[in-house]
C-alpha cells in the first residue's frame, strides 16, 4: 500500500503541488512564529540576566509606609559595613532614575522611556566592574558624564564633546568623559545610559548621601547561601537582600512576559492560517478523489478492500503533508531570522529550533492533510464499484433541505444570536460570548456557501454579461456547476476578509474616538510631558511664567484621597487660566467656582458617586489629613481621557493637602498661535531639556492612536498569510476544473471560442470566487466589527461605529486582484488545450 501511495504521489505530483504548498505555508507560519517566540525568549532572558553572575548579594531599599513612602535606610555608612562582612570582596552603591541624551538638534535619543542615569562607582583600582570602558574614563566630577556606546555613536558624541542631559531636576551640559560598554543589568534594549559622578547621580535620583541598592561582590570560594544569611543580619530598618541568581531570575520573567504574548499572538494567526489551508486541503482531495472514482473502483474490483483503498489515499496525504513540513519547517527558521532582522529592536540572538517546535511543526503538517482528506475519502468509499465503473461522477448538489444545509442554518442562527446578546448586554463577559457566536456563526455560514453561491453570484451576472456577454455567462455557470467546491473555495477567503474587515472597522472607529477626545477637550496650543512618560514636579512649569505671550497651566495630580466614601484623585489647575486651555462643557454650575476654592467634577465621577452641585463632601486622605470640599461644577469627560480630569480643583487647594504632587502635563497657550517660533520659545523657556517634549494638538493625535495604527499593521501582515493560502486555493480548484473540463474546452474552442476568450472566461471565474468570499467576508467582518465594538461603548464614552469604506474597499479589490493573480497558471493552460485530444477524450 505504501509503494501504490507513493507512486499516486509522483503520478499527481503537479495536482498536488498546490495542497503541499499551501500546507508548507502554514507550518511555515507556526514554526517561524515557535523559532522566533523561542529565540526572543533565549535572547531576551540572556540581555536581562547578562551581568548578574557578577553580583552575589544585592541589597535594596524598600519603601516605608510608615514613613511617607520614604526608602529604606541605605547609605555610605552601610555600605561600608556590607564590605567588611567576612566573604565580601567589595560593596557598590547604586542610584538610577531617568536621564535623558540630547542629539545635536537638542531632541532626545533613544527609546525615552528607556533613558536611563545612573551612578559611575569605582572600586579601589579605580574601576567600576559593572562597566567596560572603550574610550576614556569614567565621570568624577559634577560637570563629567560617560555614555553607553550605542548612545554616542547615534549622536555622534566623542570623548571631549558636549553633551547636553535631562533629568526630571533639569537640563544642563555635560563633558564626555568616556564610553562605555554594559550588562543587562545597567542598559534595557533600544535605550540609553548616563554616568554621572556619585554625588551628582544622588542628587538628581535620590538623596545626597543616599543608595536605592548596594551590590556585593564576593571572594572566591565563598557560599553565596551563608553570605546571604550574614548580609541579612546586619540590615537596617526598610531593607532587604537577595541572591544575584535569584535577581536574575526575576528579571528575566519580567523581560519575557511581553514576548510570550506575541507569540502567542503569531501562534493564533498561524492557527488561522492552518484552519483556511484546511479548505484548499480538503477541496484538492475532493477533486482528485473524484477524478480518480473509477481507477479505485477498478482497484476494488480486482480484490482490494474498502479499508486498504482508504489507506493508500490517506497515505498519500500523510506523504503530501510530511514533504510539505519539512519545507515548511526550514522556510519557518529561515523567517523567524528575518524577523530577527526587522525588529532591530529585541536582542540578537541565535535561532533557537527546539524538539518541541520540530514535533509540533511536523505533527500539525502531517495530519492536517489527513484530516482535511477524510471526508472526500468517505465520500468516495460509499460509492459502489459497479456504479463507478459504469458512469462519470456526479456531482451532489447543495441542497436547501439536506441536513448539512440544516444544521448550518442553525449554527448560522445560534451564533448570529449569540453575538447580538453579548453586543447588547455588554457584560463583563460580553466578548467571550461574542467570540464563541462568532465562531459558531462562522462555522455555520461556511456550510451555507454552497447554497449561498448560486443567488451571490446571480448578484454579479448582470455586471458580466454586460462587460463581456458570452465569457460572463459561461463563467457563471462554471462557478455554480459545483456548489459544494465553489463554497470551499470561497470560504477560505471569507474567512480572511471577515479578520481583516473586522478589525479595520474597530481601527477606525477607535482611531476616530481618540482623535475627536483629543481635539475636543484641548484648546491649548501646547502640551509639555516628560519624554519618558515620567511625572514632572510642579516647579517645571516654572519658567514659562517668564515666557511673554503665554499662558499656562500645570496639571498637578495628586492621590490618596477618600471623597465622600469614594476613591478619588484631585488634579490641581490655575483657576484664572484653565478655562482657556481645556474646553470644559459645563452642565451643571460654573468653573468660575474653582476661583471659591471649590471643585469641578466630571459627570461619569459625579453619576458612579451620586454627587451634585452644592454639595459638600467630607475628605480623607492616607496620612489622615481631614477636610471638607464642595462641588461647584460637574461637566461632560471621559472616562479615558489622559488630560481631563475626572476632579478639577485650584492648585492652591491641592497643595494644602499634598505638598509635592505629580505634574501630569503643562497646558500651554500662545498669543499668535501654534507656530515654530512659538514652540522653539516654549523648549528654550524650559531650558533646552531633552527630558521634556512640547507637543501639538498633531503630535497628540499622532501620539494617542499610533499603537492602534502599528498593531493594526501586525495584524494585516498576519491575515495576509491567510489571504495568500486562499489565492493559492482559487488557483488549485480553476487548475484541477481545467483539468476535468478538457472536453468542454476543446468543443468550445472547436465552436470558435479562440484563446484570448477562454482566457478571459477562466478570469472571470476567479474574480466570482473572489467576489463570493470578499462579499461574505466582509458583511460578517463588519457585524463582527459591530459587535466587539458595542462592548467598548459601555466603558468608552463617545466611541461609535466607524465604518472605513475606503480600507473595506481596498481590502476587498486586494482580495479581488488575489483571485486574478492566481487565475493566470490556470487559464494558460486551459488556452493551450489540444483541440483534436481533447475533443477525443472519453
Amino acid at each position: 500500500m505504501f509503494r501504490t501511495a507513493l507512486r499516486n504521489v509522483f503520478a499527481h505530483k503537479a495536482r498536488l503541488l498546490m495542497t503541499a504548498f499551501a500546507v508548507m505555508l502554514g507550518v511555515t507560519f507556526i514554526a517561524g512564529s515557535l523559532v522566533y517566540g523561542d529565540s526572543l525568549n533565549q535572547a531576551t532572558t540572556a540581555k536581562a540576566t547578562d551581568g548578574y553572575e557578577r553580583i552575589a548579594v544585592n541589597v535594596s531599599a524598600d519603601a516605608d509606609p510608615a514613613n511617607g513612602g520614604r526608602p529604606g535606610d541605605l547609605d555610605a555608612r552601610t555600605a561600608t559595613a556590607l564590605a567588611k562582612l567576612p566573604g565580601v570582596a567589595a560593596a557598590a552603591g547604586r542610584v538610577d532614575g531617568f536621564a535623558a541624551v540630547a542629539d545635536r538638534d537638542g531632541k532626545p535619543l533613544g527609546n525615552g522611556e528607556d533613558a536611563q542615569g545612573g551612578n559611575f562607582a569605582p572600586a579601589a583600582d579605580g574601576k567600576d566592574p559593572a562597566y567596560r570602558f572603550t574610550e576614556g574614563s569614567g565621570p568624577t566630577g559634577k560637570d563629567t558624564i560617560a555614555l553607553d556606546e550605542a548612545t554616542a555613536a547615534k549622536g555622534g558624541y566623542r570623548v571631549g564633546d558636549t553633551v547636553r542631559v535631562g533629568t526630571n531636576k533639569g537640563a544642563s551640559s555635560y563633558t564626555l568623559s568616556g564610553i562605555f560598554r554594559t550588562d543587562g543589568t545597567k542598559l534595557p534594549a533600544g535605550g540609553s545610559l548616563t554616568l554621572f559622578a556619585g554625588a551628582t547621580a544622588q542628587k538628581f535620583f535620590l538623596e545626597p548621601g543616599r543608595y536605592q541598592n548596594i551590590e556585593l561582590t564576593a571572594t572566591p570560594g565563598t557560599d553565596v547561601t551563608q553570605l546571604l544569611s550574614r548580609v541579612e543580619s546586619v540590615l537596617p530598618k526598610g531593607t532587604s537582600a537577595v541572591t544575584g541568581a535569584r535577581l536574575a531570575q526575576i528579571k528575566a520573567n519580567l523581560a519575557t512576559s511581553g514576548t510570550s504574548t506575541m507569540s502567542q499572538i503569531l501562534v493564533g494567526f498561524a492557527a488561522v492560517a492552518l484552519f483556511v489551508a484546511t479548505f484548499l486541503i480538503s477541496n484538492t482531495f475532493t477533486m482528485l478523489v473524484a477524478r480518480r472514482t473509477r481507477e479505485l473502483a477498478l482497484m476494488r474490483a480486482v480484490g482490494a478492500t474498502r479499508e486498504q483503498v482508504r489507506r493508500i489515499l490517506l497515505t498519500e496525504s500523510l506523504l503530501v503533508g510530511a514533504i510539505a513540513s519539512v519545507a515548511g519547517l526550514a522556510v519557518g527558521t529561515g523567517v523567524a531570522a528575518l524577523l530577527q532582522t526587522l525588529f532591530a529592536d529585541t536582542p540578537a540572538a541565535p535561532l533557537v529550533l527546539t524538539p518541541t517546535t520540530v514535533i509540533i511543526s511536523m505533527l500539525v503538517g502531517t495530519l492536517l492533510p489527513m484530516v482535511a482528506a477524510w471526508l472526500p475519502i468517505r465520500r468516495a468509499m460509499a460509492i459502489p464499484p459497479v456504479a463507478a465503473l459504469s458512469a462519470a461522477e456526479h456531482t451532489a448538489p447543495a441542497r436547501p433541505g439536506s441536513l448539512r444545509s440544516g444544521l448550518s442554518a442553525a449554527l448560522v442562527l445560534t451564533g448570529t444570536a449569540a453575538v447580538v446578546y453579548g453586543a447588547l448586554t455588554t457584560g463583563k463577559d460580553a466578548r467571550t460570548v461574542i467570540g464563541l457566536g462568532a465562531a459558531i456563526a462562522l462555522t455555520g455560514t461556511i456550510g451555507l456557501i454552497p447554497l449561498l453561491s448560486r443567488p451571490v453570484v446571480t448578484l454579479f451576472r448582470p455586471l458580466l454579461t454586460r462587460l463581456a456577454p458570452v465569457h460572463g455567462d459561461l463563467a457563471v455557470r462554471n462557478t455554480v456547476r459545483d456548489p459544494r467546491r465553489t463554497g470551499a473555495t470561497a470560504a477560505a477567503l471569507a474567512i480572511a476578509l471577515t479578520l481583516a474587515s473586522g478589525l479595520s472597522v474597530l481601527g477606525a472607529s477607535a482611531t476616530q474616538y481618540l482623535d475627536r477626545a483629543t481635539t475636543h477637550a484641548l484648546s491649548a496650543d501646547y502640551v509639555v510631558k516628560s519624554a519618558g512618560g515620567q511625572r514632572m514636579t510642579p516647579t517645571a512649569a516654572a519658567p514659562l511664567k517668564k515666557l511673554a505671550g503665554a499662558t499656562n497651566s500645570p496639571l498637578n495630580q495628586s492621590t490618596g484621597y477618600r471623597l465622600g466614601g469614594s476613591e478619588s484623585v484631585l488634579t490641581g489647575v490655575d483657576p484664572a487660566t484653565i478655562g482657556k486651555l481645556l474646553r470644559y462643557d459645563v452642565v451643571e454650575g460654573s468653573l468660575g467656582s474653582l476661583a471659591k476654592g471649590q471643585i469641578a467634577v466630571a459627570d461619569f465621577k459625579a453619576e458612579q458617586a451620586g454627587w451634585h452641585v452644592g454639595q459638600t463632601l467630607p475628605l480623607e486622605r492616607q496620612n489622615d489629613q481631614r477636610g471638607s470640599l464642595t462641588i461647584g461644577a460637574i461637566y461632560q469627560a471621559d472616562e479615558q481621557s489622559d488630560l481631563m480630569p475626572s476632579i478639577t480643583a485650584p492648585d492652591s487647594l491641592v497643595a494644602r493637602y499634598d505638598s509635592t504632587p505629580s505634574t501630569a502635563g503643562i497646558l500651554v497657550a500662545t498669543d499668535g498661535g501654534p507656530s515654530r517660533a512659538a514652540r522653539a520659545g516654549v523648549t528654550h523657556a524650559l531650558g533646552d531639556n531633552p527630558t521634556l517634549s512640547v507637543l501639538d494638538q498633531a503630535d497628540i493625535r499622532t501620539q494617542d492612536s499610533s499603537g492602534i495604527g502599528d498593531q493594526l499593521n501586525v495584524f494585516y501582515a498576519l491575515v495576509s498569510m491567510a489571504l495568500v493560502i486562499a489565492a493559492l486555493g482559487i488557483a488549485n480548484t480553476l487548475a484541477m476544473s481545467v483539468l476535468e473540463r478538457r472536453k468542454e474546452l476543446g468543443t468550445l474552442r472547436a465552436l470558435g471560442l479562440d484563446r484570448a476568450g477562454v482566457t478571459r472566461m477562466i478570469r472571470l471565474e476567479a474574480l466570482l470566487l473572489g467576489a463570493l468570499g470578499a462579499t461574505l467576508g466582509t458583511v460578517m467582518g463588519v457585524f463582527l466589527g459591530w459587535a466587539l465594538g458595542r462592548t467598548l461603548q459601555a466603558n468608552v464614552a463617545g466611541y461609535e461605529l466607524v465604518l472605513p469604506w475606503g480600507r473595506l474597499a481596498l481590502t476587498i479589490l486586494i482580495a479581488l486582484a488575489g483571485s486574478l493573480l492566481a487565475s493566470l497558471w490556470p487559464a494558460r493552460r486551459a488556452a493551450r488545450v489540444d483541440i483534436p485530444a481533447a475533443t477525443a477524450a472519453q
